[in-house]
């Protein structure tokens, strides 16, 4: 067999080939009628004629501070001596039995801030309430004059809030797909077609982008209370201060901001510890520094 006969054979076969190719395609995208049907490949057209309205809610969960005067409230005089203190916006009383999240209200000009409540384990004559020197510079109380305070304890409660409807409509049977751009037909020369991508090199394949690297989860704890709490402060700075000491000493604390009754406030605590041992120790580091009054919290 000669060469231009080998030729001849190789371009008719080839014209062949993508004729039946091209008229395939043409009949894969017609229906019974012999119009083209895009919606129903893609899946939107329903059955009954009418709109297909797909929706999705999101739900998510608020939390917020409520009173729980069944677990501490008190209404009696509380007294600032006028010495400096650590811990923060703190009281002490000797009724309470474990550490508790308070609001502290002065009856008398109506200023309340938010803080700690521990017990006070010495009697000393006066007022039963102590109070630390941010609480009484947050309620506006002056060193040495009794004020009467209301204390109560907090709990947070968390609420489920539907977020927004977010709607999608799909085209139904009735409703007219928009129409198609016109396209110009152009006769192209399979057999030179063929051979330019026959002789065009295969595109390198891209290599994929290198897996992020796995972030640290943090280490689960079975402590029903895993957190020490060093402090509640009204004032900012003073909180970073606190944190910033725990820093040098070893000790990596997080400041959480939270709101109560419109204020702000910010806590530092340290955590979580995984263990009661490890918990023991971060409470010995930490009174170490002068804050005798931490103590563990859950969160």
């Amino acid at each position: 067999m000669t060469w231009a006969v080998f030729s001849r054979n190789f371009r008719s076969h080839t014209k062949g080939l993508i004729a039946a190719t091209c008229a395939l395609a043409v009949l894969a995208g017609c229906d019974e009628g012999g119009q083209f049907s895009l919606g129903q490949g893609l899946g939107i057209k329903a059955k009954d004629g009418t709109t297909t309205s797909a929706t999705k809610r999101t739900r998510k969960t608020v939390e917020r501070d409520i009173e729980a005067p069944e677990v501490f409230s008190a209404t009696e005089p509380g007294l600032w001596d006028g010495r400096p203190s650590l811990g923060g916006v703190w009281v002490a009383h000797p009724d309470v039995k474990d550490p508790e999240r308070v609001i502290i209200r002065n009856q008398a000009n109506g200023q309340f801030v938010v803080g700690a409540l521990f017990r006070r384990e010495r009697h000393i004559p006066g007022p039963r309430l102590q109070v630390s020197s941010d609480a009484a510079t947050s309620l506006g109380m002056l060193a040495g004059a009794p004020v009467e305070l209301n204390v109560t304890a907090l709990r947070k409660e968390e609420i489920a809030e539907d977020g927004p409807v977010e709607e999608a409509t799909l085209a139904a049977d009735g409703a007219a797909l928009p129409p198609a751009a016109d396209v110009a037909a152009t006769t192209l020369d399979p057999v030179s077609t063929a051979e330019t991508a026959l002789a065009d090199p295969a595109t390198p394949a891209t290599a994929p982008p290198p897996a992020p690297k796995p972030v640290a989860q943090p280490r689960a704890s079975s402590l029903d209370k895993p957190y020490v709490q060093i402090g509640i402060f009204s004032v900012e700075a003073n909180a970073e201060r606190t944190a910033n000491q725990m820093r040098g000493a070893g000790v990596v604390p997080e400041v959480k901001t939270f709101e109560a009754n419109g204020k702000t406030f910010w806590r530092v605590v340290v955590g979580p510890a995984v263990t009661a041992s490890e918990r023991k120790q971060l409470l010995a580091k930490i009174k170490e520094q002068g804050f005798s009054d931490a103590y563990a919290v859950t969160n």
